[in-house]
């Protein structure tokens, strides 16, 4: 008997400092609708906020012109506030081709973000007792036309050939847009065919630059220089849970350069650090026997002394890389997507090649309009 005393004291003296530990919220909408359903999500995490994922606190109102809604009895600490304007009305944030938001949003602070956004800009400390208030704009994150992006960048590659220190270094413009289906990401482009939200189906373009010059060493004399292309394809993406997006692609020559075929399989995951969001990512290559031949084989019409004739097949290859996205403000952007390819076996055997893997990557600085 006394037990169960003591433990429904316990329980209440709990749930007592709970609530005394608790504060509100009120939120102001700048433009609201006049009919429909608004969502208030409070996020305590920057690695699920960047992703409109797993909110702490979620909140559904309809829609009152004029009216002040409440968040209360929420605990102290420190939140980012999301609105969301449901306008279909099926509870969930809807996205578009290229899995971006396609409904109206607004955060804390008055935040409007033109890319993933920083938690830290949008979050505020709720201290005990103390109500907080905020004016949200609800705004469209791809405006009306979508979001262009200017800039500059460049293309980089190192050399895995053989007494070369040249590599690839190529300046370009950074032309982003991101569209209602169509993505320009510096030398990618991606265009939505089907699906949305956590499956969407793409189709793809890149730009091949061509990985060596005959004269980038002694080994490769004679050899030709390698052609850039285009490649294009088509990549299935699913979003998983925790925040993991998966991406298979496949790719073909399409100016037919060099008429060989890619395949990629990709997990990456998003955290942020401040205003930072790192990416990292580790992917499988398949690379076809055009494409191998053209980067690391030698032609019988090649061969010297020091360089036999060396043919290959289909190759695998692994990859780790990171993708860094620096929110300078919320116009401009500094964008980095490196990685690190490990070469095989096959690859490294080639007479003209001297290490075994390669360094790559696209940094850019874009003033987003």
């Amino acid at each position: 008997m006394f037990f169960c005393f003591f433990v429904i004291v316990l329980a209440k003296t709990v749930f007592l400092c709970a609530i005394a530990s608790a504060s509100e919220i009120t939120i102001r909408l700048d433009n609201p609708p006049e009919t429909g359903t608004i969502i208030f999500l409070l996020f305590d995490s920057a690695n699920t906020f960047t992703d409109y994922r797993d909110a702490a606190v979620i909140v559904t109102e309809s829609i009152v012109p004029g009216k002040v809604y409440l968040i209360d009895n929420v605990p102290s600490g420190e939140y980012a506030l999301m609105a969301h304007y449901d306008e279909n009305e099926n509870g969930v944030l809807d996205k578009n081709l290229i899995g971006i938001p396609t409904e109206f949003l607004g955060f804390s602070n008055r935040y409007e973000p033109k890319a993933p956004p920083s938690y830290s800009r949008a979050s505020f400390v709720l201290l005990d007792k103390a109500p907080q208030h905020f004016d949200v704009k609800l705004y469209r994150p791809l405006g009306k036309l979508g979001r262009v992006g200017v800039g500059v960048g460049v293309i980089a590659r190192s050399s895995p050939y053989r007494d070369s220190t040249e590599g690839v270094f190529q300046p370009i413009p950074a032309i982003t847009y991101i569209g209602d289906r169509v993505q320009i990401f510096g030398p990618k482009l991606q265009v939505g065919i089907l699906g949305s939200g956590r499956l969407r189906l793409a189709a793809t373009g890149r730009y091949r630059v061509g990985v060596y010059e005959e004269d980038d060493s002694s080994f490769l004399v004679g050899m030709g220089d390698r052609q850039d292309t285009f490649m294009g394809g088509l990549a299935l993406e699913a979003e998983l849970p925790g925040g993991i997006d998966l991406s298979v692609s496949y790719e073909r020559d399409i100016l037919d350069q060099i008429g060989g075929s890619e395949a990629r399989a990709e997990l990456d995951k998003a955290f942020q650090f401040g205003t930072i969001t790192f990416s990292p990512a580790t992917a499988v290559n398949w690379i076809d026997e055009s494409f191998s031949n053209h980067d690391f084989g030698v032609l019988e019409s090649q061969s010297r002394i020091n360089r036999p004739a060396y043919a290959l097949d289909d190759i695998f290859s692994a990859e780790g890389g990171l993708g860094i996205l620096l929110e300078v403000t919320s116009d401009w952007l500094i964008i980095v997507d490196a990685s690190v390819e490990f070469l095989p076996e096959q690859v490294t055997k080639s007479p003209i090649v001297g290490m075994g893997y390669v360094v790559k990557g696209f940094a850019a600085i874009n003033y987003v309009f």
